[in-house]
C-alpha cells in the first residue's frame, strides 16, 4: 500500500471478538502486553518509508494496552533512528470500573470478564492527528472511526455540528468498506466466478483505498496493477457485512444503510454518495470478552454404508460411557455431518463425521477422560472405527457479550506526541433530534414472465443472488443482493422469514429478523443466538458464520425462468 501508489492516511484494523479475548489473556498474563505485536513486526520494515512519503499510520493495534503499544513503537522508532510523533488513545478500557457499571459478568456462566471495552468514535485520532501526530494506535474504536476520524481532521469536521453529520456516515459507510481490506476488493465474493470469467486476476486482491471528499461522498479503488477488483458487486458484498437493519448505530453518527447509492465511476473505481446520518445514541456499545469454561471434542469417521445406523451405535455407547464420569458434563452436542458419497472412488469421500462436542468447567468430565473414552470403544464399536485425532486434553473456550454504557461514563482521551491529555467530550447532539422516519422505496413491478403462475425452474439461490454473512456475538447475520436489477422484485417478495428459515433449518427455532436494503437491491437477515456465545465458544462448526451466506446460496428454490 505504502510503495504502490497516493496515500494521505493508512489504516489498520487488528481487532475482533476473538481478538479482545487473546489479548485480554495476555494481558492477565503480563500487564505489559495486550496489543497486537503483529503490527510492531509490520512497522519495522515500513515505518521509514511511510516518514518519507508522508503517510500517517491509524491503526487499533492497541487493543487493551495502547498505552504500551504507543511506547513500543517510540523504542522501535529510536532502535530504528526515525523521528516519529506517536500517540495514542484511550479510555475504552472498562475492566477497571466493570463491577460499578454492572459489566462484571460476561456470558450465560457468569464468567469474569477478562476484557471489557466501549467502542469509541473517531474523535480522539482526530485529536492526535491535529496534534501532528505521524503515527495514532488506539485501543477497542470502532473499525469506522479509524477512517472517519482522519476524515474529521482532515475537513475539520465538528461533532457539535449538526450539518456534518451527512458527512461522518458517509465516512462510516467508507471506513466500513475497507476495514476487512480485501474483501471489498473480491475476497470472499459470492459471485468471484464472475470476476474470473472477466480476467479478474484474483491469485492476490489488492487492498482496497477509499478517496474520501468533504461532503462524505467517497469514491471506493485501489493501487493500479493490483488483483482483484472493485465494483459496485463487491461493495455491496462487504456493505452487508455484519450489519443489521437500516439504521447502523455508532459512537459518532447513526448511519442510515438505506441511504447508500452506489455509482460504477469506472474500472475499479464505484463511488459512495447519498449517505445521509442522524445524531448518535447517549449510549456506546461495550464488548465483554471472557473464559467460559472448558471444551474438548471427538470426531467419529463413518464409511461406506449404514452411516445412519453407524452414527447412532457410536452415539449410544459413548453416551453410556459418559455415565461414568464423575457427572454428565454441562453441554453435549452431537452433529452428524454426511460427506459420504455412495459408489464413492476413494475412501474419504465414502466416509462421513459424528462429532460430539462438550463443555463444562470441570477438566475431570471433559478432559482426557473424556477423550480417553471414545477411544476405548476401538474395538466394541461399529465397523471401521476410527476417529480423526488421538485423544485430547480439554481447551479453554471464550465467551463473549456486548452491552451498553452510557456515553457520559466512559473518558474518551487523546494522548497527544508531546504526552498532553486531551479529553473528548461526549457528543453534544446525542439524542437532540428525533430519529427520522425510514425512507419508503417502493419496490418495482414484477418483471414479465416473474408472476405467480408463471414458468418457474428448480435452481440454486445463488444462480440470481450473491450473498455475504458474518458474526456479531452470539447472532450472525445474512445480506442477499440481487445480481440484476430485474431480480431484484422477486427477491424482496420471495425471500421472507419463513421462506428463511425454511431453506436453513438450523435457524427455524431461532428469533430472525429481515430488513429491506432497496438502494442496494437487498435483504438483510439477523439471527439471534445462531453462534451461542460468540465465535470463542466454538458452538458450531462454522463458528463466525462465514459460510452461513454460501450455504443458502447453494438450496435449491423454483426460480422464475424469465430471471435464468
Amino acid at each position: 500500500m505504502l510503495e504502490g501508489g497516493d496515500l494521505d492516511v493508512l489504516t489498520g484494523d487488528y481487532l475482533a471478538e476473538l481478538t479482545m479475548l487473546i489479548l485480554g489473556r495476555d494481558r492477565a498474563k503480563d500487564p505489559a502486553t495486550g496489543y497486537a505485536k503483529t503490527f510492531l513486526r509490520q512497522l519495522e520494515g515500513t515505518l521509514g518509508t511511510a516518514l518519507d512519503r508522508g503517510v500517517r499510520i491509524v491503526a487499533n493495534a492497541g487493543g487493551v494496552n495502547p498505552a504500551g503499544l504507543a511506547d513500543a513503537v517510540r523504542a522501535l522508532a529510536d532502535r530504528l533512528g526515525l523521528d516519529v510523533r506517536v500517540a495514542h488513545v484511550e479510555g475504552d478500557d472498562l475492566l477497571p470500573r466493570a463491577a460499578a457499571l454492572g459489566l462484571d459478568a460476561v456470558g450465560s456462566h457468569g464468567a469474569q470478564p477478562l476484557a471489557a471495552n466501549a467502542y469509541l468514535g473517531g474523535w480522539g485520532i482526530a485529536a492526535c492527528l491535529d496534534a501532528g501526530a505521524d503515527v495514532v494506535v488506539t485501543g477497542r474504536v470502532t473499525d469506522a472511526s479509524l477512517v472517519v476520524g482522519p476524515a474529521a481532521a482532515h475537513f475539520g469536521w465538528r461533532p457539535d455540528d449538526p450539518a456534518c453529520l451527512d458527512a461522518l456516515a458517509g465516512a462510516v459507510v467508507a471506513g466500513h468498506v475497507v476495514e476487512c481490506g480485501a474483501q471489498a476488493t473480491g475476497g470472499n465474493y459470492a459471485l468471484f466466478a464472475d470476476l474470473l470469467a472477466a480476467g479478474v486476476d484474483l491469485t492476490r486482491p489488492g487492498f482496497p483505498l477509499v478517496e474520501v471528499h468533504a461532503d462524505g461522498s467517497s469514491v471506493v479503488t485501489k493501487h493500479p496493477g493490483t488483483g482483484g477488483a472493485v465494483t459496485v458487486g463487491t461493495v455491496t458484498a462487504q456493505l452487508l457485512y455484519e450489519v443489521g437493519g437500516p439504521r447502523y448505530p455508532g459512537p459518532d453518527v447513526v448511519t442510515r444503510l438505506d441511504t447508500v447509492q452506489l455509482v460504477q465511476e469506472g474500472p475499479d473505481r464505484v463511488r459512495i454518495e447519498g449517505v445521509r446520518g442522524e445524531p448518535p445514541p447517549a449510549t456506546l456499545k461495550a464488548g465483554l470478552a471472557g473464559l467460559g469454561g472448558l471444551r474438548n471434542e471427538v470426531t467419529f469417521v463413518l464409511t461406506g454404508l449404514d452411516v445412519e445406523a453407524k452414527a447412532a451405535l457410536a452415539r449410544a455407547q459413548l453416551e453410556h460411557a459418559l455415565a461414568a464420569l464423575p457427572r454428565r458434563p454441562r453441554e453435549v452436542r452431537w452433529t452428524l455431518a454426511r460427506t459420504d458419497h455412495p459408489d464413492a472412488a476413494t475412501q474419504e469421500e465414502a466416509s462421513a463425521f459424528l462429532r460430539c462436542a462438550v463443555k463444562d468447567g470441570d477438566p475431570k468430565v471433559v478432559g482426557r477422560a473424556f477423550s480417553a473414552a471414545a477411544v476405548e470403544l476401538a474395538l466394541a464399536g461399529y465397523p471401521g472405527f476410527h476417529l480423526t485425532a488421538p485423544p485430547g486434553d480439554a481447551s479453554p473456550y471464550g465467551v463473549f457479550t456486548a452491552a451498553a454504557v452510557d456515553a457520559a461514563d466512559v473518558e474518551h482521551v487523546a494522548v497527544l506526541p508531546d504526552g498532553a491529555r486531551v479529553v473528548v467530550r461526549p457528543n453534544p447532539l446525542r439524542e437532540k433530534a428525533p430519529a427520522a422516519p425510514d425512507d419508503a422505496v417502493p419496490v418495482p413491478a414484477l418483471p414479465p414472465g416473474c408472476a405467480p403462475g408463471d414458468p418457474t425452474r428448480r435452481a440454486p439461490l445463488g444462480t440470481v443472488v450473491g450473498a455475504r454473512s458474518g458474526d456479531k456475538g452470539g447472532s450472525a447475520n445474512v445480506g442477499v443482493w440481487a445480481r440484476t436489477p430485474d431480480v431484484w422484485p422477486w427477491l424482496e417478495r420471495t425471500l421472507t422469514v419463513g421462506t428463511f428459515q425454511a431453506l436453513l433449518p438450523e435457524t427455524a427455532d431461532l428469533p430472525v429478523t429481515r430488513f429491506v436494503l432497496a438502494n442496494l437491491r437487498a435483504v438483510n437477515f439477523v439471527v439471534e443466538g445462531v453462534l451461542g456465545e460468540g465465535v470463542a465458544a466454538q458452538h458450531r462448526f462454522d463458528p463466525q458464520a462465514k459460510g452461513l451466506a454460501e450455504w443458502l446460496r447453494c438450496r435449491v428454490v423454483d426460480i422464475p425462468e424469465a430471471l435464468l
